[in-house]
């Protein structure tokens, strides 16, 4: 054995399935290191269209285990994380041309009785014609279907776990990527290169996990030093934000000609989000970007169904990302299977179980999946404890979100509502550990641009990992939506003398 600290349990990949592996290890007592090499969530996770959802289009693919399983860890999510994830009511206008109404009506009712459904209303029939969710759409939809599932802050989703893991224990490591791991002695020897500072450090462990997503094929080719990886089908999703395009708190999901769904989201309280897009992808995962017939398609899908046309020009924002899907051989990008696989390694040694492919809804239960490999080859520790373990900050009932904003408050009244309500849905009842003695807006610090101040920056530097403006407009909040240039700059400047003076 090294002199050094044998870890259990070393994670590649601070996304969230390695985070959420990482959270229910050290929970059972094994001792945790995680290395991810940008940020936490800066890779698929925070990419996504920002739904728990139990998949209502994978049931035309049969997937009926994946949809059962999602559309039971919807509410265990929502009980756990109430502050980041909360209902939301999809409205699916009927339109003739496409499924028919019968074919809807089957699919939505499996989808309300397959999964264990407590918290969430069921499906209803939705006159389009005299409902206030009509009045956006064109006035050909006159029927529509209105159902249950929820939307997820999936950055901070990730973020959360990775601070609950290291509140019990683990070490989580960002900028730091994993350059070579080696079976020695019964172990693995990794070596982890800190991309800030330039040096190295050697970790030692009993088992690893490759949880790098769209690079879970590259760890394994050049890190561990597998020439034939090839696992994962990189799907590209690509989203765009345009000023809000209705006034209730409704999504959209639309049916299009080539067989495949778009959703119309509300988003960050003045947007709406649309996408998202499935095509394959061949390049390096950290250079994708929207193309321009991902524009087209969205604002065509989305202007067959609102009365007023999407246009490229009142787009705001576009991001987008790649899925690392299972490689099952799937004639189209749409078709590949959404569930995860765990696999571990044919070599002889040292563990090491890769991951291919899940979704955020269904990474808790993933990451039990993967525990139940580990406790195979380490040992059992402590039992399962994740079903009712709440998030950081997500400690208050999930029909309490409006009680808490009330609470928040009448203890800083100087908050103006709309802070407080984005402070209570980013935070929780963390919200308190951000705002700590201040009795006033003076005692939060420079301003930065809207209601982002020095104190939820020096938070989010001190307690989540932020070290650059982009982690904490972009992931950590999305104040970025509304910052100028040279208030990013400030931001920038500000964050970098406060990593100096460390």
């Amino acid at each position: 054995m090294p002199a050094e600290k044998l870890h259990d349990v070393f994670v590649i990949g601070g996304g969230i399935n390695g985070c959420g592996i990482a959270r229910d290890a050290v929970g059972r007592g094994y001792s945790v290191f995680l290395a991810e090499m940008n940020d936490l969530a800066s890779g698929t996770s925070s990419w996504s269209s920002k739904l728990i959802h139990g998949g209502f289009r994978y049931l035309e693919y049969y997937e009926f285990r994946l949809v059962r399983e999602a559309l039971g860890e919807r509410e265990v999510l929502l009980a756990n994380a109430p502050h980041i994830i909360w209902p939301l009511r999809f409205v699916l206008p009927h339109h003739k041309e496409m499924r028919p109404a019968w074919l809807l009506r089957l699919g939505l009712f499996l989808y309300d009785h397959i999964g264990k459904r407590k918290l969430l209303p069921g499906t209803r029939t939705v006159n389009l014609k005299t409902s206030p969710v009509g009045k956006p759409l064109k006035p050909i939809f006159s029927k529509g279907f209105e159902y249950s599932d929820c939307w997820v802050n999936d950055a901070r989703f990730v973020v959360l776990n990775a601070r609950d893991a290291a509140d019990r224990g683990a070490e989580i490591r960002t900028r730091a990527e994993v350059v070579s791991a080696q079976r020695k002695d019964g172990h693995w020897q990794v070596t982890v290169a800190d991309r800030l500072g330039g040096t190295e450090q050697i970790v030692h462990a009993r088992l690893l996990v490759n949880a790098g997503g769209p690079w879970v094929d590259r760890v394994l080719s050049g890190v561990v030093g597998r020439n034939d990886a090839h696992n994962v089908r990189l799907v590209q999703g690509s989203h765009i934000v345009v000023p809000k395009l209705h006034d209730h708190d409704r999504a959209y999901i639309f049916q299009n000609g080539d067989g495949r769904i778009i959703f119309a989201l509300p988003y960050e309280e003045d947007f709406t989000l649309i996408g998202t897009t499935d095509l394959d992808y061949e390049g390096d995962p950290r250079d994708v970007k929207i193309s321009d017939s991902e524009i087209d398609y969205l604002c065509a899908a989305a202007s067959e169904y609102f009365a007023r046309p999407v246009e490229r020009t009142s787009i705001v924002w576009t991001y987008s990302g790649v899925r690392p899907l299972f490689d099952d051989g799937a004639s189209t990008a749409q078709e590949a299977t959404r569930d995860y696989v765990l696999k571990p390694d044919p070599g002889e040694g040292a563990p090491l179980i890769n991951i291919f492919g899940g979704k955020i809804t269904t990474s808790r239960k993933l990451a039990e999946s993967m525990l139940e490999l580990i406790e195979a080859r380490l040992g059992t520790k402590g039992p399962k404890w994740t079903h009712h373990a709440p998030l950081p900050g997500g400690d208050f009932p999930a029909d309490g979100y409006e009680h808490q904003v009330a609470a928040l408050l009448g203890d800083y009244p100087f908050l103006q509502p709309a802070q407080a309500r984005r402070y209570v849905r980013l935070y929780g009842t963390r919200a308190r550990m951000l705002l700590g003695t201040a009795s006033s807006t003076a005692d939060l610090g420079d301003r930065f641009g809207d209601d982002l101040y020095g104190a939820e920056v020096d938070y989010l530097m001190a307690q989540e990992w932020a070290l650059e403006a982009s982690d904490v407009l972009w992931r950590r909040t999305k104040r970025g939506l509304r910052l100028g240039g040279d208030e990013v700059a400030a931001l920038e400047s500000y964050m970098r003398a406060r990593r100096a003076a460390r």
